[in-house]
């Protein structure tokens, strides 16, 4: 049995929030709480995730946004045997943080899929598509979606939740039109320019 750890990000994922309304239709999902959603503690962030691992039955898939990607990916590096995959939503720049030096940046040993937007002011695209080839993830380019939030549109978000369940599936990540990025050869103009379509 695979359960769903939910991870918000920073400020926390409110009730309009795609997150939110995942984890109502989840009933064996588990929401990660933070002490102080309004201040970004890598270390803190990633301890309450690592914990939420730790009291995890069974192996769980990360559904994880912003702030909390980078949460995820510190605690995932050090739990991975409690991981099936992860689907990272709009991460948060490190360098915006000043923990480019401190973030985990070798390939996670399970499947993960980077879902970034052309336009979000927390990320550029160019930064989502590296660091998803340091984590050896796939990457998913929504095209102008901002942060991916209700602020820019994103409340229910059935279309996500459809590409994760996809994800799921596939467990190994391979489904039409993806872009692999564990090779050195897919460079970053290669990745702008070759946006991921995905049939929903």
């Amino acid at each position: 049995m695979v359960h769903t750890l939910i991870v918000p990000g920073l400020n926390g994922s409110g009730p309009d929030h795609w997150q939110s309304w995942w984890l109502a239709l989840e009933p064996d999902a588990v929401w990660v709480e933070q002490e102080n959603w309004a201040q970004a503690d890598l270390g803190r962030w990633a301890g309450k995730v690592e914990a939420a691992l730790d009291a995890a039955a069974h192996p769980v898939w990360i559904v994880a946004h912003s702030f909390g990607v980078l949460a995820s990916v510190q605690a995932a590096s050090r739990r991975p045997d409690k991981v099936v995959g992860a689907f990272f939503v709009a991460p948060a720049d490190p360098h915006k943080f000043q923990l480019s030096g401190r973030l985990y940046g070798q390939p996670l040993p399970f499947p993960s899929l980077v879902v970034a937007s052309s336009n979000d002011p927390w990320m550029k695209l160019m930064h989502a598509a590296y660091w998803a080839d340091r984590w050896g993830s796939h990457l998913f380019n929504l095209g102008n979606a901002g942060h991916i939030n209700p602020e820019s549109g994103f409340g229910p978000w059935i279309e996500g939740r459809t590409l994760f369940q996809k994800f799921v599936r596939s467990h190994d990540g391979i489904f039409s039109g993806e872009i692999p990025l564990s090779g050195a050869s897919a460079g970053p103009d290669f990745l702008l320019s070759s946006a991921l379509h995905l049939s929903l």
